[in-house]
């Protein structure tokens, strides 16, 4: 049993720095789930708890069938690997892999199975007899999830394990994390990072957290789900703003009424947009925000369709698709992503497409309006 339970999980750095708030959370045997978050909304200190190098202020822990709140660190049956890596610069690829069961007494012949077992998976065999400093950063970070593997943990505790490597090596550890996940079905494994798109590759779930004032008011988590759960029914403004790249647009409306097929709202440029969610509890005139991706603005085509018009202040090509920016947006600018060169300059009109069932709705405390 791998389930992980977090019950009421609060956590403080003194009275007047609260950084965990009313963390209620379950993760199941085998799941793959990733803290996610901006700096400073408490997501590695989260992590920490659960692998005991924290202490919760209150609330409780659970990993299987057993309460780990006054469990020492190396005994919870959890492996963690680090950002920095964190090798003995003077052993060789082999003994820190082998160094945690060395102190914990193993069999000579059983540290040396599950070390080139470890090896095997991670294709680093022919790098056993190298020393760290003869190794790059991916080699390094292979050989720190070597030493993970090899305690044959019930869970697996990843603290942003690729931020110190470049954008392509990134990507290419990504791919080998969800190859582990794939090779290790019954650990389950919790992933901090601050970068959605390693979150949105490998999570089973994600957890995103609330940081500052809105953790204070609403508590750490901001939604709990599957990747594309959030990204398609995110439950509030932080949430929709969050995930995407780049970010969802908002722009100001005021409510008109309840119509069959949805809230019909006014944008301040004018336009009415019908979105199909329940606004019936909302005032006539009553301030609410029309939230849409990039990608879902596209060229109008459709007759009757419902479409923005604003004046283009730039154009990003890319090749395959281009971002263009458009006036009127809250508080940046709107971004449409379309395909190629985008057809328009710098100064020119604009009208786009905006699908009813791809808007969102917020009412003026950022909280979604529920799909109809």
């Amino acid at each position: 049993m791998t389930k992980i339970t977090l019950s009421g999980v609060n956590k403080s750095f003194g009275a007047n720095f609260p950084v965990i708030r009313g963390v209620d959370l379950t993760i199941d045997d085998g799941e793959f789930c990733v803290f996610l978050g901006p700096s400073g909304c408490g997501k590695s200190t989260l992590l920490r708890m659960v692998a005991g190098l924290e202490t919760a202020y209150t609330g409780q822990i659970q990993i299987g069938d057993r309460v780990v709140d006054k469990v020492e660190p190396a005994d919870r049956e959890v492996a963690m690997v680090f950002q920095n890596y964190a090798l003995y610069p003077h052993m060789t690829v082999y003994d820190n892999m082998a160094f945690g069961l060395r102190q914990a007494k193993t069999a000579k012949d059983e540290i040396e199975r599950r070390v080139k077992e470890a090896a095997r998976i991670l294709q680093i065999e022919p790098l056993l007899d190298r020393m760290p400093k003869a190794l790059s950063g991916g080699q390094r970070q292979r050989v720190a999830i070597g030493r993970a593997i090899v305690r044959q943990p019930k869970v697996f505790l990843f603290d942003e394990p690729l931020s110190n490597l470049d954008a392509a090596l990134r990507v290419h550890m990504r791919s080998e994390i969800a190859t582990l996940h794939r090779n290790f079905p019954a650990a389950s494994m919790i992933y901090v990072t601050h970068d959605q798109t390693e979150a949105m590759a490998l999570a089973d779930k994600i957890v995103l957290l609330h940081a500052g004032k809105d953790m204070l008011k609403h508590g750490s988590i901001a939604q709990v789900g599957k990747p594309l759960d959030l990204y398609h029914r995110p439950r509030n403004l932080f949430v929709a703003g969050f995930l995407g790249s780049p970010t969802m647009n908002f722009l100001e409306a005021s409510f008109v009424a309840q119509e069959p097929a949805g809230a019909r709202v006014v944008l301040k440029g004018g336009e009415e947009i019908v979105v199909p969610v329940d606004g019936s509890a909302l005032a006539s005139g009553a301030p609410v925000t029309l939230g849409v991706r990039p990608e879902h603005l596209a060229p109008v085509a459709a007759p009757g369709a419902q479409t923005l018009t604003r004046k283009v202040s730039a154009v990003e090509h890319f090749g395959e698709y281009s971002f263009v920016y458009l006036d009127g947006g809250t508080p940046a600018p709107l971004i449409a992503k379309v395909p190629g060169d985008g057809g328009v300059k710098a100064g020119d009109s604009a009208t786009y497409q905006a699908p009813a069932d791809c808007c969102h709705l917020f009412d003026a405390d950022g909280l979604a309006l529920n799909h109809i």
